[in-house]
């Protein structure tokens, strides 16, 4: 997916591996999505105690370029294995995997809850489930200034880009797909572009325009030059540079283990916050 860009997938996943990084357990085997699956697996060495690496995609042309890139790798000391297979009908057996991993890859996915759930199924007990998103705040500018110019060119508006997950969505798929010990985080990153359409020629390139059954196929001339001019008019930056946002959310989920920290039952606490208040004093008074 993002192979025109790297930069914004290896800064994903270099702050959602800090996880594997501070957790004293090892992932000898791992399954990588979709995504960027070539800059996560580079990224890969020497972290987690990972031996087994499987890299999976839908293309089979991505498929044979990560091939190709391992070729090339003459440092790869990491036992790997390419499969072409979708990530809702995950092509692994159940409890085989300790670790599965996804950069920037599952907001394609038609059935998030349903993919997620076969990842569960996938994992070891104890197994580790650690993706990277696109949120729905990524590329609000463009959003913006393509809804207002179709309003004003076509007199309606027909989605542009595809629908993407809002950040208090990722606890609750998380917690849908059956995961302990969920765990979100969100950053946000600015690119800044030389104008609006060299901005919707890289989305072009990295294949992350709309990609809705039921879309308008046609961008108009007209459509497209409006865009560019409100994109500018509301967002330009003095040096004539627009921003666009991309909002990365990270989750975290574990699948059930009997060595996992549970919460209390309901009703089960000894001491109330009214005696802890007594025993620190009041901030307030």
């Amino acid at each position: 997916m993002m192979n025109f860009w790297t930069p914004l997938p290896i800064i994903s996943w270099t702050v959602s591996s800090r996880v594997m990084q501070d957790c004293r357990k090892t992932f000898p085997t791992a399954l990588c999505l979709g995504g960027a699956s070539e800059a996560v697996r580079r990224l890969l060495h020497g972290r987690g105690g990972i031996e087994k690496l499987a890299m999976m995609d839908m293309s089979f042309d991505m498929v044979n370029m990560l091939k190709a890139s391992d070729r090339k790798d003459s440092d790869n000391t990491l036992e790997t294995f390419y499969v072409v297979g979708d990530e809702e009908f995950l092509p692994v057996k159940e409890n085989s995997l300790d670790l599965v991993i996804s950069c920037l890859g599952l907001h394609w996915t038609n059935d998030l809850p349903g993919a997620m759930i076969q990842c569960r199924l996938a994992l070891k007990p104890d197994g580790l489930f650690l993706a990277a998103i696109l949120g729905g705040e990524t590329l609000k500018e463009l959003r913006m200034a393509c809804t207002i110019a179709q309003m004003e060119r076509e007199g309606g508006i027909s989605p542009r880009m595809s629908p993407l997950a809002q950040v208090r969505d990722a606890g609750n798929l998380l917690i849908r797909a059956g995961f302990t010990l969920p765990g979100v985080d969100v950053d946000q990153y600015t690119v800044r572009y030389n104008s609006a359409l060299e901005l919707i020629e890289h989305l072009r390139k990295m294949g992350e325009t709309n990609a809705l059954l039921q879309r308008n196929n046609i961008l108009k001339r007209e459509t497209a030059l409006a865009t560019a001019a409100v994109y500018e008019s509301m967002f330009a930056a003095e040096d004539g540079t627009i921003p666009a946002t991309f909002q990365v959310i990270y989750m975290t989920g574990w699948k059930e283990h009997p060595s996992q920290q549970k919460a209390k039952a309901r009703g089960s606490a000894t001491i109330s916050f009214k005696d802890i208040q007594k025993q620190f004093g009041n901030p307030n008074n």
